[in-house]
């Protein structure tokens, strides 16, 4: 699969117009129910799936992406779920919410967990912290059915530590996986790779894991096109050079900032 790059500052606007609505034969899942810890001091202000990038929470970006294939959308939610709960409600779609409690479910548990919404369909997964410009419509088109498939931007074989941007899996295979804490590579793809099953696409588009605040800044400045991303209700009284600004925070008339992210009383600083 390959995907062409847009022109620097510009996000890719595949041509959707005849991408049909799979919702009875395909749901999608977008996991935001992760606490964020090697994001933070961020995440100390707002859970990681609504951490903007370029100036939209980044569950915001996951569920577009796959409202391009089906409108059937779950978030799995878990870590303030609450806040989540609120910012996916004034979306103004139906999105259904799965509330992970007392524990967080995993990748593979969130999946089975959902079986009941699913019914006999299969599953489109993303990961809400995967900031990405691939066609997941094309991914879902180049998808045989049968084995479960997994779009990636790494080169070589699949395994353990390849970058997944997505992942189909049939409704066969996600009657095996149980609602208990699990990751899809212990549960499901492991075995699948060891088998020979596993379909793998290559991309390469940009997709960018914000785990850290340092590919946090990464994707924000790979959104703008290099430019300093500035939210709404912002002073800037000083300088910013490739910074992330949070609405109503304010950057003082002494300050120079560069490679820095101001969320209102915090600035992380990106070396």
């Amino acid at each position: 699969m390959a995907d062409s790059l847009a022109p620097p500052g510009a996000t890719p606007e595949p041509d959707h117009s005849d991408s049909p609505d799979h919702s009875d034969s395909l749901a999608a899942v977008v996991l935001a129910a992760g606490s964020g810890t090697r994001l933070h001091p961020l995440t100390s202000l707002r859970p990681k799936a609504l951490c903007p990038v370029g100036n939209r929470a980044l569950v915001d970006h996951a569920i577009e992406a796959v409202g391009f294939v089906t409108s059937s959308v779950a978030v799995n939610a878990h870590h303030r779920w609450k806040e989540l709960a609120g910012h996916v409600d004034r979306l103004g779609r139906h999105i259904h919410l799965s509330v992970e409690e007392p524990l967080a479910l995993g990748t593979s548990g969130a999946l089975a967990n959902l079986s009941g919404w699913m019914g006999d369909r299969a599953v489109l997964t993303v990961n809400s912290d995967m900031w990405h410009q691939a066609d997941l419509g094309e991914f879902v088109r180049e998808w045989d059915r049968q084995r479960v498939a997994v779009l990636t931007t790494s080169s070589g074989p699949f395994g353990a530590r390849s970058t997944v941007v997505a992942s189909l899996t049939p409704a066969a295979a996600l009657a095996g996986l149980s609602a208990e804490p699990s990751g899809l590579w212990e549960s499901l793809w492991g075995r699948e790779v060891a088998e020979a099953r596993m379909q793998t696409v290559h991309t390469s588009a940009v997709a960018i894991d914000c785990g850290t605040p340092a590919d946090y800044l990464r994707a924000n400045l790979a959104s703008s096109g290099g430019l300093s991303v500035v939210g709404d209700q912002t002073r800037i009284n000083g300088v910013i050079d490739r910074c992330v600004v949070w609405p109503d925070s304010v950057v003082g008339e002494a300050e120079v900032l560069r490679d820095s992210i101001r969320a209102g009383p915090l600035t992380v600083c990106v070396r």
